[in-house]
């Protein structure tokens, strides 16, 4: 199994299976509390019984399916079975699922005894090459993610042979996400899903989307520089996702093509058609109807990235430049035109 490091503090292994033991030895760990999905449930009861074989006692804790899972109300009620499982400041939480359930268990773990270990174990490959590293957590409230912690996890396990098996809308969820890190980091890999599409072999999708976002978090662990760059097709993204049924790989795909559009304006970037048709080819929405846009632009106000001077967005120069740029309401509206919106 191949082995990268994020921070100075998480260790990510990427390979088929799972690792043995599971979790790295540490005396004073007595029990492991699993937060976890319908979707990943059987997953979840590989790995409690992998740790109770291992001599540990070990707590599967179901929550709600999707967005629904991040909410204050949903971590209340996971600080109470912590509370009657007896979780100590020695033991440890694992996230087993996607992208959800690895933000909401980061900031119970982050928050609970101020502070626990966490271990990430994704099941969709959104949470693998995104969700899952950089200890970015949070919660839902009158905004996505504005209530959070920066909590890294102490391990994350890629399972390659669970992304094997994935759904096509999980697959194209997490190709989403692995093409906006192509864009802002690695052309390479841009180049391979903009040629192969949802047929680009997972294996490398996966690591080098990993070793960009680790390198980036390495070098910027709280956002005040560089790392803001993963946010490409984020802003206008999680206020579409908000504010519809869509899911985050299809809200991401469409901040995307509005991102572009005014990249396109403000920058000269000639890469609009290219992310549009790869969207597209990665099985993604490139127009969406019903939407209100003042709605979008709403929450737009409210958006964690807004400063005294306005809202900060990541826009493209050229693939693998991009820049953070204020942007008024107007260069917005063309973006979302570019959505139908």
């Amino acid at each position: 199994m191949e082995g990268l490091r994020v921070a100075g503090v998480t260790e990510v292994v990427i390979g088929k299976g799972m690792p043995s033991p599971l979790l790295p030895k540490r005396p004073d760990r007595r029990r492991v509390a699993i937060l976890t999905q319908p979707g990943a449930t059987s997953k979840a009861l590989e790995v409690a019984g992998a740790l109770r074989s291992e001599d540990l006692l070990a707590e599967v804790i179901g929550l709600p399916d999707r967005e629904e899972a991040k909410t204050l109300g949903v971590a209340e009620s996971v600080y109470e079975s912590f509370a009657k499982f007896g979780l100590s400041r020695g033991d440890t939480v694992i996230g087993v699922g996607g992208g959800t359930v690895t933000d909401l268990a980061g900031y119970v773990a982050g928050t609970w005894l101020r502070g626990v270990e966490v271990v990430h174990i994704p099941t969709t490959l959104l949470g693998a090459v995104d969700a899952s590293i950089g200890g970015k957590t949070g919660v839902n409230l009158a905004g996505k993610n504005l209530v959070g912690v920066i909590w890294h996890p102490r391990l994350v396990v890629v399972d390659t042979q669970v992304m094997d098996a994935l759904p096509p809308a999980l697959l194209s969820e997490g190709m989403a996400e692995a093409f906006k890190t192509g864009l802002v980091g690695d052309a390479g890999l841009c180049s391979l899903l903009v040629s192969q599409g949802l047929e680009a072999p997972l294996d490398e999708v996966v690591r080098r989307a990993i070793v960009v976002k680790a390198a980036i978090v390495t070098r910027d662990e709280r956002e005040h520089g560089d790392r803001v760059y993963l946010n490409y097709g984020h802003t206008l993204g999680h206020a579409i996702e908000f504010a519809s049924a869509l899911s985050h790989g299809e809200s991401v795909g469409l901040g995307m093509i509005a991102a572009s559009r005014m990249s396109e304006r403000a920058h000269g970037f000639d890469g609009m058609d290219m992310v549009v048709s790869t969207i597209d080819r990665l099985g993604l929405p490139t127009s969406v109807e019903g939407l209100d846009a003042a709605r979008v632009l709403d929450l737009l106000r409210h958006d964690k990235k807004r400063d005294g001077d306005g809202l900060r967005m990541v826009l493209l120069r050229e693939i693998e430049d991009p820049v953070l740029d204020h942007v008024e309401e107007s260069d917005i509206e063309i973006g979302l035109s570019a959505v139908g919106l």
